[in-house]
């Protein structure tokens, strides 16, 4: 199974955009949805996640900024990106695994690339 993200693009500096994911019922219900990022030359990160009861995590970096949700009816998943920075800009993910975003269980998919201007 490969989760596929859409939706990016190319934005200016506190600009805004927002991805979306399908994830099927039979996914989301095996964990925490979430989206992670790989920037050019690093490591894949955790950006978000978003619990089966509706709980939310973040890393530091986008706290206040981004904000992951979902549409049950849908069965889709987003990530509203808003006051984009440059070191924003990488390859988008989503995938399902744990809250922390300390592992996943799918393989990953092909990503959505999210260019930040400065």
């Amino acid at each position: 199974v490969q989760l596929q993200a859409s939706g990016g693009g190319l934005a200016q500096a506190g600009g805004s955009l927002r991805l979306s994911c399908a994830v099927p019922k039979t996914i989301s219900s095996r964990g925490a949805v979430g989206w992670y990022r790989q920037s050019p030359g690093k490591q894949r990160e955790f950006v978000a996640t978003l619990t089966k009861g509706g709980s939310t995590n973040y890393a530091d970096s986008v706290k206040g900024r981004f904000t992951i949700s979902r549409d049950n009816a849908k069965n889709t998943v987003y990530l509203q990106m808003n006051s984009l920075k440059p070191e924003d800009t990488a390859v988008y993910y989503c995938n399902v695994g744990s809250s922390e975003g300390h592992y996943v269980t799918y393989s990953w998919g092909q990503g959505t690339l999210v260019t930040v201007s400065s």
